[in-house]
């Protein structure tokens, strides 16, 4: 019979085999995005055992080796040196064992800690389904950050408590003082749960109890839970099921490691897109929180029962730009581009004191393009337009764009990709009221298949895919019912990674 270790080798030949087959045609594909991260074929879902290990960041991700569809997960693996250029490594787990090798299961989503300088992933293992479902929390060990073994006696934690249920998933580890910690998913009665655990050797884990859960409107189970301090608070984000468009949120508030109590004052959402699931974080040696989430969600383009129409050419889904955290004066939760991604640009385009009439629109055509960053700053107080907004991704002839529309009476900020493509659907909206000074700054990245949307310095996110035709390229600001007044507008023209 073969050992646990050869089990999962040959495991994980299968599925590099499989990679080698599917990912020349990916490639060929115009949507693949240009400079987020993406696995070289096929599916990929929630980043996961985001870490900085030997001098590199690494990010993992839910993977199926085997179609552009979901399916068995394994672990996909890529490394930087900087957040932005990425290098493909081996796939580092695949389902090879009874606890985690399912047709409708696999290795699913966790985190990564060091520990006297080896590599310790802690994964969920799932198998079964509906009320045979059973997912456990698991180990795997590596010294050089590429090869891993699991733990032989896996699972370190095999039944969920009595406050859990089959919904126990998604393990996410830290240390505080001379314990490590680990709070896992859950949801009962309605109610998500993050659970908490203790542990002197990330092997032996204690239930310590119930470190919060919803008040009856936070989701009724709550996916990928991750815990950190940030400033003087601790920050709590997952994804929660059952409160419809809502992908993610953060709950900031103060931690008691004695009870293993987290108390919340403050929440809201993550981003307000279709498109950003499961997002996770690590700290860096800059001590920066970064995060990363899935560019992509579940269920919300009908026509290709979910996924949109890069499944045809043997991929779907990316991981958007890295996201450095803050908590701002209220405590409210702020997502900025890190400053990494100033490597991208490449040509710039500047304009000044801008001034928009609905018989004028701004953009010189040499700004156009498919990838490109903008930064635009608005002065609300002399604007006295009904509706503005920025046309991204326009082509006149075939009267398709993506626009972003604010409202300044509403203080909403629209999304719109209702004539983005044939397939997408929807609008994502928000309350993004301007900052103190009445201005309203947007920074926006676009790429070939997605847009990413940061308001007033990160406090207002919004993500969301396009599939446009790429002829679409034009590019420009607009005014309704009035004048637009902008103190300055910079594009950059924004380099591939690959």
């Amino acid at each position: 019979m073969d050992s646990i270790t050869e089990r999962h080798e040959k495991a994980l030949r299968r599925a590099e085999a499989s990679i080698t087959v599917g990912k020349e045609q990916a490639a060929k594909d115009v949507k693949r995005m240009r400079y987020h991260l993406m696995a070289p074929a096929y599916w990929i879902n929630d980043p996961c055992g985001l870490i900085q290990f030997q001098g590199d960041y690494h990010v993992f991700y839910q993977h199926n080796p085997y179609g552009p569809l979901w399916g068995m997960m394994h672990w996909g693996h890529a490394r930087s040196k900087d957040l932005i250029h990425w290098e493909h490594l081996p796939i580092a787990l695949a389902p090879s064992e009874d606890y985690d090798s399912d047709p409708q299961g696999g290795i699913f989503t966790g985190s990564a800690v060091v520990d006297q300088g080896t590599l310790k992933v802690f994964y969920c293992g799932s198998t079964g389904e509906g009320e045979n479902t059973r997912q456990v929390q698991c180990l795997a060990v590596s010294s050089d950050g590429i090869h891993f073994e699991k733990y032989c006696q896996n699972p370190v934690i095999s039944v969920p408590p009595p406050e859990g249920s089959k919904d126990f998933r998604d393990p996410n580890v830290w240390k505080h003082g001379d314990h490590w910690y680990m709070v896992v998913g859950s949801g009962k009665d309605g109610k998500g749960k993050a659970l908490l655990y203790r542990s002197d050797d990330l092997e032996d884990w204690d239930y310590i109890g119930v470190m919060a859960q919803s008040d009856g409107t936070l989701g009724t189970m709550w996916e990928c839970p991750d815990f950190f301090p940030l400033g003087e608070k601790y920050v709590l984000i997952f994804s929660p099921m059952g409160l419809g468009k809502v992908k993610g949120l953060y709950l900031v508030g103060d931690f008691d490691d004695v009870t293993g109590k987290f108390t919340w004052q403050t929440k809201g959402e993550i981003d307000y897109g279709c498109d950003y699931y499961a997002p996770q974080t690590m700290e860096d040696d800059k001590h920066r929180r970064i995060m990363f989430g899935w560019l992509n969600s579940w269920g919300w383009m009908p026509w290709f029962k979910g996924f949109g129409p890069t499944v045809a050419d043997n991929w779907c889904g990316a991981i958007s730009l890295p996201r450095v955290l803050r908590l701002d004066e209220e405590n409210h939760l702020c997502c900025e581009p890190a400053l990494e991604t100033k490597k991208l640009r490449g040509e710039q385009f500047c304009w000044k004191d801008v001034v928009v009439d609905p018989e004028n629109r701004l953009m010189d055509h040499k700004a156009d393009g498919v990838c490109l960053e903008i930064i635009l700053l608005f002065d609300l107080q002399k604007t006295t337009a009904r509706e503005f907004g920025l046309v991204l991704r326009g082509n006149e002839e075939t009267d398709q764009k993506t626009v972003i529309r604010y409202f300044p009476k509403t203080e909403e900020l629209v999304f719109d990709r209702s004539a983005s493509d044939p397939y997408s659907e929807g609008e994502s909206r928000c309350h993004c009221p301007p900052e103190k000074d009445g201005k309203l700054f947007l920074q926006v990245f676009s790429d070939t298949s997605c847009v990413e949307i940061y308001a007033n310095h990160g406090r207002f996110c919004m993500s969301n895919n396009i599939y446009p035709d790429p002829s679409c390229v034009g590019t420009e600001l607009y005014a309704k019912e009035g004048n637009l007044f902008a103190d300055s507008v910079d594009v950059w023209r924004l380099k591939s990674i690959w």
